[in-house]
């Protein structure tokens, strides 16, 4: 569900008591609509989360730790020069509208105390994150909003700020007594849970449905009454209010609230979190980390599609001019037949009927030719054909195969890319694409962050077990970190990761060499797959041809297991922090 007022409502609380008194220390803006500031108080330091994303816009207190761009965007500047140091007042909500103020006091040029706010406005498309100054000016916001594109509610640096628009015609549920609500919701003759979503403000879907739930088909206005009591009372200051997560059976989150939810049955499961930030935590850590790497791989992504649906059209042309070019040996006959009967072909003809002496039954074959040509002048036509097929064949089979294997690498490369963590990883594979010349270089001036290293596992007869991240390092895992006598595994005929059994000169035992094939089939594009295939051979066996693309090699003298990819053994066998 989208974080609906009520449920602001109760995270504010627990800003306000878990943030009493403290200031801003750091600030951070990991990405273009994120902010992180690390707030210092009483109980230590606590790490305020702010999102103006489209898709999960919120406030939070957050445990998880965010990568930080090597240099910061100027909003984040600004921030540090305004409000570093600042002490929070207070943490305000209008009603129950999605948006939360943060009251700061702080320093200015002069050693002067001022009254700076953080905005937080939480409206799926139209969220934002504001600065507002002295005399309520908009200092700047994290997306600035023209004349343009709203010439009502501009945000501009110096415009002067303008709350949100809010909807006068629906009820405040902190205002309004429960039965007052349950006869607007009576009288408007909708079905209960959209006459509650169109009536009141900050209910969410999820809340009155919720609502309509508890109530059942036979609505009354005293049980109807009683349920938004029940809301409503949970939204007082020492309501019962429960940071409730659902989870549906395949153990994704599915919805979240700030009390039970009932109306799913045996369809979810549900749990309290400890703290509503908690709760925030757990239901959009998976969902975050993948939008975060979809953002910062859109150019890597965008160029591995380009350039893959191109080369797929290409070597399907190629294919058919190949297939077209094994009529050759037709157009040779054709000039053999004529020049062996050229006495009998009359000047002018556009076909003639010649004895083919190749086949067994001397058959007669209709030969085409081109009237305007003599019959010599034909035989020559036909040779030249023929001799262009038989070239543009040996060149075609062999662009043939310089793209299937391009494209094999390609393959290789979104198959590292699926498999990136973070933007390390991520910055490994754009390099590695703009070395083979797929991305245009990028004029950095920046130091470049150290070089990941591969996966480190350990088997559970004590063998280290090395898995490389991306092409560049298993070239590297393969050629030069590895030996002549460690053993070498990759999945057949399929993308994935070099796996190295280090073994110092010692035979690995069988269940060592099992747990390698489980780590590359784990690390591959079979992945999801059962019993995939795995080559495995010695180092030595290993060559990389001159010229090939990273990560790709030739080897013999292997032997092929089939495993089922574990990601539990992954998790088990690690090395690494």
């Amino acid at each position: 569900m989208a974080l609906d007022g009520a449920f602001l409502h109760c995270l504010r609380d627990e800003l306000r008591l878990s943030l009493q008194e403290s200031r801003i220390d750091k600030i951070h803006q990991p990405s273009k609509e994120e902010l992180v500031f690390a707030m210092r108080g009483r109980n230590g330091t606590e790490k305020l989360y702010l999102s103006a994303r489209v898709n999960s816009p919120r406030v939070q207190l957050t445990a998880v730790s965010l990568e930080n761009p090597a240099t910061p965007p100027p909003f984040c500047m600004l921030l540090r020069k305004r409000l570093t140091g600042a002490r929070l007042v207070d943490v305000r909500q209008p009603g129950l509208e999605r948006v939360l103020y943060f009251d700061f006091d702080a320093l200015n040029e002069l050693g002067d105390t001022v009254r700076l706010t953080v905005a937080a406005e939480l409206m799926g498309r139209h969220s934002n994150l504001i600065l507002i100054g002295e005399g309520d000016r908009i200092v700047d916001a994290i997306k600035r909003v023209d004349l343009s594109m709203s010439p009502i509610r501009p945000i501009l640096p110096g415009a002067p700020y303008l709350p949100p628009p809010s909807d006068a015609s629906r009820y405040d549920a902190l205002l309004c007594e429960p039965s007052e609500l349950a006869d607007v919701v009576l009288q408007s003759g909708l079905p209960t849970d959209k006459a509650l979503q169109s009536a009141v403000q900050g209910f969410s879907p999820l809340i009155c449905r919720e609502i309509a739930h508890r109530v059942g088909e036979e609505v009354s206005r005293e049980r109807l009454a009683e349920a938004i009591g029940r809301v409503r009372e949970a939204l007082q200051p020492n309501g019962r209010r429960v940071p409730y997560l659902l989870y549906r059976p395949d153990g994704s989150p599915l919805e979240f609230s700030f009390l039970p939810i009932t109306q799913y049955g045996l369809d979810a499961t549900g749990r309290e979190a400890p703290t509503f930030s908690a709760l925030l935590d757990d239901f959009y850590a998976e969902k975050d980390a993948a939008e975060r790497m979809r953002r910062c791989a859109h150019d890597i992504t965008r160029t591995l599609t380009t350039v893959t649906e191109r080369l797929i059209r290409k070597l399907d042309n190629q294919r058919r001019e190949l297939a077209a070019s094994g009529e050759r040996e037709q157009k040779r006959l054709y000039a053999d037949l004529i020049n062996a009967n050229l006495h009998a072909i009359p000047k002018g003809a556009s076909s003639v009927d010649l004895m083919n002496y190749y086949d067994e039954n001397c058959a007669m074959l209709t030969v085409p030719l081109d009237p305007s040509l003599p019959a010599a002048r034909n035989a020559q036509k036909y040779y030249k054909e023929y001799r262009k097929a038989k070239t543009a064949e040996e060149i075609l089979q062999q662009q043939i195969a310089l793209g299937e294997n391009e494209l094999l690498y390609l393959e290789s490369v979104s198959d590292a890319l699926s498999r990136a963590k973070d933007s390390r990883e991520l910055e490994e594979l754009r390099r590695e694409l703009e070395q083979s010349g797929y991305l245009h270089a990028k004029k950095d001036k920046r130091r470049a962050a150290p070089p990941t290293k591969p996966l480190s596992f350990r088997s559970d007869d004590g063998f280290t077990i090395l898995v490389g991240r991306n092409n560049v390092q298993n070239d590297q895992l393969t050629t030069r970190t590895a030996k002549g006598s460690d053993w070498w595994f990759h999945t057949k005929n399929i993308p994935g990761s070099h796996t190295v059994i280090l073994t110092d000169g010692v035979e690995p035992p069988e269940t060592t060499l099992r747990q390698a094939a489980i780590l590359a089939a784990t690390h591959s594009k079979a992945a999801a797959s059962a019993q995939v295939p795995v080559d495995y051979t010695q180092i030595r066996h290993v060559k990389k041809p001159s010229g090939a693309k990273p990560g790709m090699v030739i080897y013999e003298n292997n032997r092929t297991v089939y495993v089922t990819p574990d990601t539990a053994l992954c998790e088990r066998l690690r090395a690494e922090p």
